[in-house]
């Protein structure tokens, strides 16, 4: 106990109520903007050049998919961090659209959700509440708690999976204590490009689309590219990934949204050079997609899954042959279990929240290998 109060005491001796950042006083409440510090925003490669939620750059160097543009605007995977002894955490949010996916729950569309913990943890990993509002509102109010003890915690809260978000405030306690994050083991990035799965499609919350999860194991930023329908592996996409700095790992897991196997063999090869003509020596891992829950009844969503399977683990091989040692196959189709895997889907193709903690679970020993 009384090594905990040492820490508190510590974090209290840094803290200067005369640098605390502007804030919009109202009754006791404290309304901060999350982009001053000592808050860091995570998830976004872009952030600190462009000011803005955005996976992507707003001025890419070359034309992208018009849907693309489009997707690069939703938060999915976008983190605020800090640490507080607030006994309250609210938030305020301005969206830039309506929840509008009929197969998809508000709170993982457009909804925020808060882990905490101890402030000697670099991630939250406690689960704490989930923004409930008005899906047919743009803005909404929301406290994820009151009247907690005043006790030092690390607190991360995940931004919407499906929806862009203008402008976000924090509230807390007149008198709060407000302090930065644990640091990460560093300041490389985990990234990871990929479908509608990868954006974190049909997760009920932010902070189970599977790339989050793996974000609260993995003491690293995690960058988010998942473009619902929209990532096919375009060169220009693979021109802007290439740009961003201190990568620990690329995760490449688009098939799913090629439309033909012919499409897959001319892009991925050429996205692979692209990258690693930038990166000659960042791990990169080739993740086969999940199987669909319906293959038995349709046998040739089988037949097409296992030739673009074998696609990729030649590929693999070939490169490997070639001196390129730092690419690795990972195969998807025991990501979600074995006879029970279509539990695990809303619509036979798009994960749970049990989907998405299986894929976490399935990844998370092979990510670890490659970035710690």
């Amino acid at each position: 106990m009384r090594d905990v109060e040492t820490r508190k005491e510590k974090l209290l001796q840094q803290y200067d109520r005369k640098m605390r950042p502007k804030a919009k006083l109202e009754g006791n409440i404290r309304w901060y903007s999350p982009m001053d510090e000592p808050f860091q925003i995570a998830g976004f490669a872009w952030f600190a050049q462009e000011r803005k939620y955005r996976r992507l750059p707003t001025l890419p160097p070359g034309a992208v998919p018009e849907a693309v543009e489009h997707l690069a605007n939703h938060t999915a995977g976008g983190q605020i961090r800090f640490q507080t002894d607030s006994t309250s955490i609210s938030i305020r949010v301005k969206l830039t659209g309506k929840a509008d996916m009929a197969h998809m729950p508000a709170t993982g569309q457009c909804g925020v959700d808060c882990y905490v913990d101890s402030p000697d943890t670099i991630i939250p990993r406690k689960y704490g509440n989930t923004t409930i509002y008005d899906h047919t509102q743009t803005e909404y109010e929301c406290a994820f708690f009151s009247n907690w003890t005043a006790t030092m915690r690390n607190v991360c809260l995940s931004l919407p999976l499906y929806q862009g978000v203008e402008e976000i405030s924090i509230g807390l306690d007149e008198n709060a204590t407000l302090l930065a994050a644990p640091s990460y083991v560093s300041d490389k990035k985990v990234i990871v490009y990929g479908t509608s799965i990868t954006q974190g499609g049909c997760a009920s919350r932010p902070g189970m689309m599977y790339t989050n999860i793996l974000s609260r194991r993995i003491p690293l930023e995690f960058l988010n590219l998942g473009f619902s329908g929209n990532g096919k592996g375009e060169p220009e996409v693979a021109e802007i990934i290439a740009q961003i700095d201190n990568p620990a790992c690329l995760v490449v897991d688009y098939e799913g949204n090629c439309v033909s196997t012919e499409l897959f063999r001319q892009t991925l090869p050429e996205f692979i050079k692209i990258y690693r003509e930038a990166h000659p020596l960042t791990p990169i891992l080739i993740v086969s997609r999940i199987p669909y829950a319906r293959e038995q009844l349709t046998p040739h969503l089988n037949e097409m899954r296992m030739e673009r399977m074998q696609f990729e683990k030649e590929l693999v091989k070939e490169r490997r042959e070639q001196g390129d040692l730092n690419i690795y196959f990972f195969e998807g189709s025991k990501s979600l279990g074995d006879d029970d895997f279509f539990e695990s889907t809303v619509d036979g193709s798009h994960p749970t929240d049990l989907g998405f903690l299986r894929m976490a679970n399935a990844l998370e020993p092979v990510l670890k290998t490659l970035v710690l």
